[in-house]
């Protein structure tokens, strides 16, 4: 028992460490694009995915058709939401897992950030944040256990709990008619 207790304590550690390498990179990019003396505008970063799409081997078809019709119908014309949801959602994602708060979801959301770089064809660090942000997001609770989860995910659950508990004194599900009672 305290062998394993000691493992867990070390892989915890070590997650601590990739957790903070992972967050500083997320909350230094969204950093940069908050207090830039220029505004972010992913617009150009959008028609240059529309217009040079990533394409199958040897070939000139585009590889993810459905991603660039995302972007060209949806990203392109709500261009104002995406600059407004990258930098601030790096930088909370950068603070989430520096924080160790939230720290599943915090490196969810960078995943799906990370991938949605990769299906516009922006390859630059983004496998290393790919892998450590599955690490970190396979590791579950144990990737937050040193930092603020360790107090917020027992508050959650426990909110949870009183939000979805149902009445205890019917062990049926209530009727309509009795809940008017």
């Amino acid at each position: 028992m305290v062998n394993w207790l000691r493992n867990h304590r070390i892989a915890a550690g070590l997650l601590v460490l990739i957790r903070l390498y992972l967050g500083w990179k997320w909350l230094d990019a969204g950093w940069h694009k908050l207090t830039a003396d220029k505004a972010f505008d992913a617009t150009g970063f959008l028609h240059n995915a529309v217009g040079k799409p990533v394409l199958e081997t040897g070939t000139q078809n585009a590889l993810y058709p459905n991603f660039v019709g995302f972007l060209q119908h949806f990203a392109l014309p709500n261009a104002k939401l995406f600059n407004f949801l990258i930098p601030w959602g790096e930088f909370l994602v950068g603070l989430g897992l520096l924080l160790g708060a939230l720290t599943t979801a915090a490196a969810f959301f960078g995943l799906l950030m990370n991938f949605m770089f990769l299906l516009a064809g922006t390859v630059s660090s983004n496998p290393w944040l790919v892998l450590f942000g599955t690490i970190v997001l396979f590791a579950g609770a144990n990737a937050g256990k040193f930092g603020a989860d360790y107090y917020m995910v027992p508050f959650l659950r426990r909110l949870a709990r009183r939000w979805f508990r149902r009445d205890r004194r019917h062990p049926r599900p209530m009727e309509p008619k009795e809940l008017a009672n």
